[in-house]
């Protein structure tokens, strides 16, 4: 069977044709137009997704030498996420599916992060976590612990209570005057300075929950208390204060990781999400394994980001167990994995 994907849940446009499980086309339509006011203007990006939407389908249907008449279904991103984005990736999946009669296929936008393991590629050996098994899924608006027992049963053991790991780098990027997003150009300037040269706060939260607020906090203050003395501070330490900065966040994730492994007894380990493109935190995951005799699951960089792939995988076990949407269903900003 074909599948087509469509991600559309934030600033990236992204149409995917997948032959069951094996992708054959990802085509991907960035928005820099947000880069000047250092985060996603959502009514930019919902006009920006209508720009790019139709060219970037018929890409990915070109590159993948398939036709629409070849399709058996279109998979799609109902949420969470920008409701004017998602608003643009539904209506056109659901105009699209009625043209050609075939169905809809809705997708949660954070279950599609976690099924990215899934995907296949032509004559690459697959490497797919069996079930169950542990991810870590860390973006600009999510840091979870999430129990996989099968693709539509996912179980969130702990979360965030307030900023997550992807909005902490680019908070604190934010306060340096660095580019946005500021999770890349961290990761960067991080491998040329000292990651033990400044202490930040990290916080005792119960359980497997996760907080970044008190650490985004002691970072703002460390530098707006130097700088009294040295109005050059940040310049002067830009790469020591992304190497402790990002030490500081990849060891908070790292230590709920662990304190999950040793309470579940699951040897099973993914990283899933924006955030796990940063190259301290891969290291941190295959560090991990060697040490603790646990296989590691971590997504080609291509699979890290907003892709419509991930959407594709979804919609193929879906569409295996008929599990198809109503076309009258609306898209949703907020919810969690069912």
């Amino acid at each position: 069977m074909f599948i087509l994907g469509i991600e559309s849940s934030c600033d990236d446009t992204s149409a995917a044709i997948l032959k069951d499980n094996c992708l054959l086309s990802n085509v991907t339509a960035s928005q820099s137009v947000h880069e000047m006011y250092g985060g996603v203007v959502p009514e930019l990006a919902s006009r920006a997704h209508q720009q790019n939407i139709v060219p970037v389908v018929d890409a990915a249907l070109k590159k993948a030498n398939v036709s629409l008449s070849d399709l058996n279904a279109i998979a799609f991103t109902r949420g969470p996420g920008l409701l004017g984005s998602l608003i643009v990736g539904t209506s056109f999946a659901k105009g699209l599916a009625l043209g050609l009669n075939i169905p809809i296929v809705d997708v949660n936008h954070l279950q599609a992060h976690v099924m990215a393991h899934f995907i296949t590629e032509p004559d690459v050996k697959p490497h797919i976590p069996a079930f169950p098994f542990l991810c870590l899924l860390v973006s600009g608006g999510n840091s979870q612990i999430i129990l996989v027992n099968a693709y539509n049963d996912m179980q969130i053991l702990g979360q965030t209570i307030d900023d997550a790991a992807g909005e902490a780098f680019d908070k604190c990027a934010k306060v340096m005057n660095l580019p946005y997003p500021g999770g890349p150009v961290i990761d960067k300037l991080a491998k040329e300075g000292n990651p033990y040269a400044f202490q930040f706060a990290r916080p005792n939260i119960q359980g497997f929950d996760y907080s970044f607020s008190g650490l985004k906090t002691s970072f703002l203050y460390a530098i707006r208390d130097a700088k009294l003395s040295d109005p050059d501070f940040v310049e002067h330490h830009k790469c020591d204060l992304c190497a402790s900065l990002q030490y500081t966040v990849v060891d908070i994730l790292m230590r709920k990781v662990d304190k999950a492994v040793r309470q579940t007894g699951i040897r099973r380990l993914a990283v899933a999400g924006g955030v796990s493109a940063n190259s301290a935190l891969r290291k941190a995951f295959i560090d991990y394994g060697e040490k603790h005799n646990t296989e590691i699951f971590i997504p080609k960089f291509s699979y890290t980001t907003d892709n419509a792939a991930m959407v594709g995988i979804v919609g193929y076990y879906k569409y295996l167990d008929r599990d198809f949407c109503d076309f009258g269903l609306p898209p949703f900003a907020r919810t969690t994995i069912k």
